[in-house]
């Protein structure tokens, strides 16, 4: 115990023992700082992940409201063009029951005009037959017999 190795290696250990004591306590506040501070980044890290996955679940509800509204865009879309077809469809009917009762008007029409000749060119027909008659002095056999081929004529003039 006297021997100077000895009291080297005691005093060696007190002074670690000291040094041990200061710097544990210095390595234990460094290491508890530390750990503290990654406790907060991780606390950091949790909380910046809350607020990314809240802005995720935002995003993806927006664009869900987006698919449904532009599906009832195009909803709307459909019924408005179904409705302009069936607008068109009718639209279209009565124009073309307008022109066939227009075009039935003017064959009615023409139907008349030619009634009207019809009876203008017998008028003058039997005008021309009975100026014959009398001019003549015609006997009635004769007479009977211009009427019969004034009425034979009577279709080719028609014509």
């Amino acid at each position: 115990m006297n021997t100077p190795e000895f009291w080297v290696l005691v005093s060696f250990v007190i002074f670690m023992a000291l040094v041990w004591k200061k710097a544990g306590a210095a390595i234990g506040s460094i290491l508890d700082g530390r750990a503290e501070k990654i406790r907060a980044e991780l606390d950091e890290a949790e909380r910046l992940h809350k607020d990314a996955q809240a802005l995720l679940n935002g995003y993806q509800r927006r664009q869900a409201d987006a698919l449904k509204e532009a599906e009832a865009v195009l909803s709307h879309a459909r019924e408005e063009a179904a409705r302009l077809r069936a607008q068109a469809g009718t639209d279209l009917e009565s124009s073309l029951k307008r022109r066939e009762a227009q075009a039935m008007e003017r064959i009615a029409q023409a139907e008349a005009a030619a009634v009207n000749e019809v009876r203008n060119l017998t008028v003058d027909v039997a005008i021309g037959a009975s100026r014959r008659i009398l001019s003549g002095g015609l006997q009635a056999v004769q007479a009977d017999r211009l009427i019969e081929q004034s009425i034979a004529e009577l279709p080719k003039h028609l014509h």
